[in-house]
């Protein structure tokens, strides 16, 4: 597979920018790396991939790492920022099935992506037979992905993190139909799915996320969605053990609020 590698040596946290081929998607993929502690094996370790890197790069995720492995808070951790292309909405959402606008049609792809091409070269690149432990993250749609992807293969993982999710994704439109319980794709994949007991997960949500109550109950839909991938999560048998919910307010869904939120989760995540 052919790559372009670019390394930044200034930075006390080792941050390089990879562009590799994906015959699956048919595309160049951009992908930045950014390494905790460059002395250590793979094996000390732990993996984490993120959706719309680009969304690390504009919050200078280097300068949170950073900071975070000077107070010793952190377990090393090797970040992988995955950029997004100009077929977001077609790469990103649930592989169980396309919305009800047909978007998320090429999510299968992306997860033969992500563990038939990126992970292969990882471990070639970093020179990683394994890691300690694999996690998920993304921002807004791109966070669906991720736990589309951590659901379905939950042998892979340990955790997830969802910002700011669309967790709205629904298989019938509001004037179709559409019932709550019925038709959100990614609630509808954890009620039908099993209990993975060493599976967890950070949700985040902030106040304003968006403006759109759809039941009229005083509560966005982001908030309202997010409470009910918990319930549902808790009637598979999660416990608060196994999840945490931030909520930040006046919160917006943007690069700045996952920012502040990014932190409590390498906190919660990997604790020193």
């Amino acid at each position: 597979m052919p790559e372009i590698v670019t390394e930044t040596i200034l930075h006390p946290i080792a941050i390089e920018q990879h562009v590799l081929f994906s015959n699956y998607l048919e595309r160049e993929v951009l992908v930045d790396t950014y390494l905790t502690h460059k002395e250590l094996p793979a094996e000390q370790l732990s993996l984490l991939l993120v959706n719309d890197g680009q969304d690390l790069a504009t919050m200078q995720f280097e300068n949170i790492l950073e900071e975070l492995t000077e107070k010793n808070t952190i377990a090393p951790l090797l970040c992988i920022g995955i950029y997004c292309g100009e077929e977001r909405k077609r790469e990103y959402g649930t592989a169980y099935s396309a919305d009800y606008k047909g978007r998320g049609d090429k999510a299968g792809l992306y997860t033969k992506f992500i563990f038939d091409e990126l992970m292969p070269y990882i471990r070639k690149k970093f020179h990683a037979p394994s890691f300690k432990e694999k996690s998920f993250a993304g921002f807004s749609l791109g966070a669906l992905s991720a736990l589309d992807i951590v659901w379905n293969h939950a042998s892979e993982f340990t955790k997830v993190a969802i910002f700011s999710g669309s967790l709205w994704w629904r298989r019938k439109g509001y004037d179709d139909g559409y019932d709550d319980e019925q038709d959100r794709l990614m609630h509808l994949q954890v009620r039908k799915g099993s209990f993975n007991p060493w599976l967890r997960f950070f949700i985040q949500c902030g106040t304003l996320d968006e403006l759109a109550d759809r039941n009229n109950n005083g509560v966005i839909d982001s908030i309202d969605d997010a409470m009910d991938l918990i319930v549902e999560l808790k009637a598979k048998g999660y416990t608060e053990q196994h999840i945490q919910y931030l909520e930040i307010e006046e919160g917006k869904h943007d690069v700045a609020t996952w920012r502040k939120a990014f932190p409590y989760f390498l906190q919660w995540a990997y604790p020193k």
